[in-house]
């Protein structure tokens, strides 16, 4: 259990603080007394105990930095025990404590010096830009320094401070005053030659541009490649899911396509694509952007950094969402920022007018969805011996309505209606994020998953042949070889710029034939009579689609999503609301079995699934898919291409407008103090009051599409 485990780790640290201070307690006694054993082991035991927190327990180091007591305090206060011991220990020689105590300063002299060092190193190498799939050799990259001296200095002192702990104690065990002379020595000479070897790194060979050249070098290649549409993604470190379900369909858009990121850490996280990717961390410098050919920005997320590139009015900005769903978050007032809001079919269109959040009728755009079409579509009832059934219920969410989540009032009541059918096999797929707020849903989530577990050691079957696991092994290993760039371990941002500067040519669809085939090894590798608890990544949501014969969820982007397929699905209404008023609250579920809480509903819907002439929703389902996600032609990716297209005639025209405006009137040109309000009223010809963007953000659908 979760709380077992955070009760480990407190019990632990308690452990490590308590033995840290008896190391200083003995250090204190055995120096005093004197006793050289006492006096020994506890420095020794002392340092190495910090060399453990130092790797195994950083949430620990933290809290000891807030009160001041870091590494350096804790190592200065070690040496200053030793230097106190070794004076009062009546063998060694009288004469040490002048020469170690200068040697002991010097020694720390050079850590400083090494620090001071690494600090302008880190500083030069600090590009003020990040790219991924771009030439950048005219940066000067280089590979960087040695991790542990450019980027753990508690790590280097500990390490450092070895060699003379180790020879003070020989001296306190042999009474003699070379061991601890030579000991000290040594760390000096190490710290020292630290940071005379970080100094080649501000030496012209092998030191970065600086950030005028860089930002000159930024112009030059967006005059060179001249990209014409773009993704623009800020956000946090779980929400890359939200820009990489769009590289597919950014990809193959006419023009050249471009990634602005606002975050660094965000450059490794988005998924194998040959897209060129610019992270540009700063506004002042994403102002570069608007003397480019970039016309628009496609937006899959909200946040309080995108008010910052809507700035530029150059650029048109397309709100694209991550998912969509009956839920309010689907409609957030941030929308009506953007030029467009490109929505899947009618239902969203009308899903904005009826949130009256300000967003005109005539700024949405129906595109339809072009990520799905990895899904497959009905092909009938059941036909092996098992019908399979996906149970993937969302999240309690941040807002804490009811009926956010069926796991907490009804998951283990269809869980066990599922479970008592011989013929089901469930495949359970909870949202990531679930107990992340509400602890119900987590201890629930728990016992569902027990449920499971323990009906799958009452079945028995036959289980794939060897071959099947080797075969799975074999597509393992072949995606993780594509999917995870092997950088050195000490690589910082630069060198992986640098390792990264040209895409591979295909790999965005040698990775694609990889999954596909990881995805048919693993299917292949489980007994098809098992019921599974899919919690990771792998295999995606569209996988799990494909391989159901039945979704039961709750009202969340999964159900939209899955209706392309035209497959039999159940929402579970744990709101509160009647059956009727449920369906006209919530459209994407006018076409789906409503499961009460009690989940009494099962056995039906089983028998409706295994029995199409006892299927009464399945024109209803065609006639919502529609209007969910628009009409099949022309498809989804041609009607997106078009849009986009669309806007960037905009961009053109406007542009045309602002050199005639420039034209007619001397000395007249576009500030970067110009107000959003005033571009939006000018250039947009949208009411003032309804553009200016709020002071922050959130995700527009939070966390519900994790699973695609």
């Amino acid at each position: 259990m979760p709380s077992a485990g955070l009760s480990s780790r407190r019990a632990v640290q308690l452990a490590a603080l308590l033995a840290l201070l008896v190391f200083y307690a003995a250090q204190l006694a055995g120096a005093l007394l004197p006793n050289v054993p006492v006096f020994v082991t506890a420095s020794l035991a002392g340092i190495a105990l910090d060399l453990y927190l130092t790797h195994k327990q950083p949430r620990l180091l933290a809290l000891l930095g807030k009160v001041r007591f870091d590494v350096t305090t804790r190592q200065l206060l070690r040496d200053m025990l030793i230097v106190i011991g070794l004076v009062r220990l009546p063998d060694v020689p009288p004469d040490i404590e002048r020469p170690l105590t200068l040697l002991l300063l010097a020694a720390y002299a050079a850590h400083f010096l090494c620090q001071s060092v690494a600090q302008l190193v880190r500083r030069s190498r600090t590009l003020p830009i990040v790219t991924r799939n771009i030439d950048a050799s005219g940066l000067g990259l280089s590979t960087a320094p040695p991790k542990l001296l450019a980027r753990q200095p508690s790590r280097r002192l500990l390490r450092f401070s070895i060699p003379g702990t180790v020879g003070l104690m020989l001296s306190a065990m042999l009474s003699s005053s070379v061991w601890g002379l030579v000991g000290v020595s040594v760390s000096f000479l190490l710290s020292l030659g630290s940071a005379v070897h970080l100094g080649t790194w501000l030496l012209p060979k092998k030191r970065h541009a600086n950030e005028q050249r860089v930002l000159q070098w930024l112009d030059d290649w967006l005059a060179e490649y001249r990209p014409t549409v773009g993704m623009y993604f800020s956000g946090g470190t779980s929400s890359a899911y939200q820009a990489n379900m769009w590289l597919s369909t950014l990809a193959k858009l006419d023009g050249n396509p471009v990634i602005v990121l606002r975050e660094r850490f965000m450059v490794q996280k988005i998924d194998a694509t040959d897209i060129p990717i610019v992270c540009i961390p700063k506004v002042a410098h994403l102002m570069h952007l608007e003397h480019s050919t970039l016309k628009m920005l496609l937006h899959p997320a909200n946040s309080g950094k995108t008010s910052q590139v809507l700035r530029i009015p150059t650029i048109k900005h397309a709100f694209i969402n991550h998912g969509e769903s009956d839920k309010l978050s689907s409609c957030n007032p941030y929308a009506k920022a953007y030029d467009e809001i490109w929505v899947a079919g009618p239902a969203a269109r009308e899903r904005y007018q009826l949130a009256d959040i300000g967003v005109d009728d005539k700024d949405v755009v129906e595109v339809g969805r072009p990520q799905l079409s990895p899904i497959e579509p009905y092909a009938g009832p059941p036909q092996g011996r098992y019908t399979t059934v996906l149970y993937a219920p969302t999240w309690e969410g941040w807002t804490n309505d009811p009926g956010n989540t069926s796991v907490i009032l009804a998951g283990e009541n269809i869980v066990r209606a599922l479970l008592a059918d011989p013929s089901v096999r469930l495949h359970y797929k909870p949202h990531p994020m679930t107990g992340s707020v509400d602890p119900r849903a987590g201890a629930a989530n728990q016992r569902i998953q027990a449920m499971i577990a323990e009906a799958n050691a009452q079945r028995a079957g036959e289980r794939p042949g060897p071959g099947a696991a080797e075969a799975l092994a074999r597509a393992t290993e072949e995606l993780q070889a594509l999917t995870s760039t092997k950088f050195r371990k000490g690589a910082d941002e630069g060198e992986r710029m640098m390792l990264q500067a040209q895409p591979d040519g295909d790999r965005a669809a040698r990775v694609e034939a990889a999954t596909a085939a990881w995805q048919e090894a693993f299917w292949n590798s489980l007994p098809e009579w098992e019921h599974q608890i899919i919690t990771g990544p792998r295999p995606a949501i569209y996988s799990c689609f494909n391989q159901a014969d039945l979704l039961i969820s709750d009202v969340s982007s999964v159900v939209s999503d899955y209706l392309s397929s035209e497959k039999p699905y159940a929402v579970a209404n744990t709101s509160g609301l009647s059956e009727d008023d449920f369906r006209t609250g919530f459209p994407t579920v006018r076409a789906a079995t409503i499961l009460s809480p009690e989940a009494t509903e099962i056995p039906a819907l089983l028998e409706s699934v295994r029995s199409p002439e006892k299927d009464a929703l399945a024109d209803a389902r065609q006639e919502l898919k529609v209007h969910l996600l628009g009409p099949s032609d022309p498809p989804s990716l041609a009607r997106f291409n078009q849009a986009a297209l669309d806007l960037c005639g905009e961009a053109e025209a406007r542009a045309e407008r602002v050199a005639q405006r420039a034209a007619d009137i001397p000395g007249q040109r576009e500030s970067h103090a110009q107000t959003e309000a005033e571009e939006a009223a000018e250039e947009r010809e949208l009411d003032p009051h309804g553009a200016e963007p709020p002071a922050d953000g959130g995700e527009s659908e939070g966390a519900d599409s994790v699973n695609v």
